[in-house]
């Protein structure tokens, strides 16, 4: 069973003088049922055109999109906006509203669905359950936006950049939000720039780029392909011209990449590389000014697919 079915998914916007931009370019994936699945790309890459279309604020040129179950009709649009909930890139309130008043209005609009005062304690509002909108935070509004998608108790939750802008206290609080809703059975399509955070809650996550699905799988299968789940960045003088050959015969190296003086290697065994690293780089007479290890992410997996960086798409 899933929850969202994504099937050749196009969508081209016209602009006024006859060119066109394509956003979503042939995409097609499907999201189980009980499942948080993460779309990760770069600004740009199709990822909000791509939920807009699945919550029903655009149509596709060309593809097929079911929604539990249901394509967007005028016929089913009501019955599918009773079962999902929506937190939206940028959501404007009536800043003269209060919290409590903001989410009593979103809650007329759904059939069934939890009380005001628990939603608000879902998202850790209890604090500024009175307080005017125009008087939060940024972070504290973003938190309002999440408790508007949960306060009529949906099915399916799309979160759309949810923590952008939120301290690290209130994103990790909002990504135990989405732990408790996919323990009570619900679906989660979120799309991120964070690298840990996609590797934090996601189940499964779909990597974007110019409007394609480009790689799918669990986060650890994701890193795994790479064929190292460590990395080895070195910076020095003179690396730009003898990267390669540091590189060559390193026992467990599977990807080399050289970005000027800064070369980046994948590697299975950091220890039994590391050694031998620092020999090569004092025989070559290679200034040493920057040596770091870390675990394979998913920002190294999208850089190894497209050369590019995923936080803000430049080349890498």
């Amino acid at each position: 069973m899933h929850a969202i079915e994504i099937d050749e998914l196009r969508k081209v916007f016209r602009g006024r003088r006859g060119a066109s931009v394509i956003a979503v370019d042939g995409l097609s994936l499907r999201v189980a049922r009980g499942q948080v699945f993460g779309l990760l790309g770069p600004n740009g890459a199709g990822k909000t055109t791509t939920v807009e279309i699945c919550e029903g604020l655009q149509t596709q040129t060309s593809g097929r999109v079911r929604v539990l179950g249901d394509e967007w009709t005028h016929a089913t649009s009501q019955q599918i906006r009773q079962r999902i909930g929506v937190s939206l890139q940028d959501t404007r309130f009536i800043e003269t509203q209060t919290v409590r008043e903001t989410l009593t209005l979103f809650r007329a609009f759904f059939n069934r669905g939890q009380s005001v005062d628990d939603a608000i304690a879902a998202v850790s509002l209890q604090e500024k359950a009175n307080a005017r909108v125009d008087k939060l935070s940024g972070g504290q509004q973003q938190r309002l936006a999440v408790a508007c998608a949960l306060v009529g108790d949906p099915e399916l939750l799309f979160l759309d950049e949810p923590t952008t802008g939120l301290d690290p206290q209130s994103r990790r609080n909002l990504w135990e939000v989405v732990r408790a809703f996919r323990a009570r059975g619900g679906t989660v399509l979120i799309t991120t720039h964070y690298m840990e955070e996609a590797e934090q809650i996601c189940d499964t996550v779909g990597i974007v780029d110019r409007g394609k699905l480009i790689a799918e799988g669990t986060p650890r299968a994701l890193v795994r392909s790479l064929g190292g789940e460590h990395v080895i960045e070195v910076t020095g003088q003179g690396l730009a011209a003898q990267g390669e050959q540091l590189a060559a015969g390193l026992p467990g190296v599977t990807q080399t990449r050289l970005e000027g003086e800064r070369m980046t290697m994948q590697v299975a065994a950091p220890h039994q590389v590391m050694p031998l690293l620092i020999k090569r780089l004092d025989d070559r007479g290679i200034e040493l000014t920057e040596l770091t290890t870390r675990h394979t992410s998913l920002e190294d997996v999208f850089v190894a697919l497209t050369g590019r960086h995923l936080r803000d798409g430049e080349a890498a």
